[in-house]
């Protein structure tokens, strides 16, 4: 892909309703009917665990193509230690170019910027079979754990991949969802209000 075919700077606040729309058609009945990733990140933006320099559009032919952002959580450490990490999204790629090489690209120069800025490690729920393309591995293999997650359930969404190597090494401990993620069916209602009317459909691997 030409280096050309696109650019990649930090968020600026004219963009947060561009930026929103192109999260809702992105994630729209993905994980359930509907979605609630547009008012996740229109909150995250005022949590003060948002990295603002680590929020990021990608744009093509001068058009919003893109998005990826972090925030900062931890792991609270079977030895009573607290370990600063990130967690990340939401990210995406408008659908019309989902698969064309721009989510690898994003993601990959969004978590060269996060290690540059000396990280040491992000965690997130995810597909392996394409994070696992930039380095990512299932976070049980670093000895983390996924908050409130019984000890035999399926855990292959919760990815981790340091940043800085090594430093998750003798750690063990539970991973912790920054609050601003959570919000309500009845929030997300009334904020979607605001936005062209769409149709929410039950369809085959939502996963909520």
């Amino acid at each position: 892909m030409n280096t050309n075919d696109y650019m990649i700077r930090l968020e600026k606040k004219e963009d947060y309703s561009e930026v929103e729309s192109l999260v809702r058609e992105s994630f729209w009945n993905v994980y359930r009917p509907g979605c609630s990733e547009h008012l996740v990140i229109h909150r995250l933006r005022d949590d003060p665990a948002f990295v603002k320099e680590l929020d990021f559009v990608m744009k093509k032919d001068g058009r919003l193509i893109g998005q990826n952002m972090f925030m900062k959580t931890i792991i609270e450490a079977d030895d009573g230690r607290v370990i600063p990490v990130l967690t990340m999204g939401p990210i995406c790629i408008t659908p019309e170019l989902k698969r064309k090489g721009f989510g690898k690209i994003l993601l990959d120069f969004s978590l060269r910027k996060a290690a540059a800025l000396g990280y040491g490690a992000v965690l997130f729920e995810g597909n392996i079979g394409f994070y696992g393309k930039s380095g990512f591995d299932y976070a049980g293999k670093f000895g983390i754990r996924y908050h409130d997650l019984p000890a035999d359930a399926d855990a292959s969404f919760f990815l981790c991949k340091e940043l800085i190597p090594g430093y998750l090494s003798g750690i063990t401990g539970v991973y912790q969802t920054p609050q601003g993620y959570y919000v309500s069916d009845e929030e997300v209602e009334a904020f979607d209000k605001g936005f062209p009317a769409k149709e929410k459909l039950r369809q085959p691997g939502q996963i909520f």
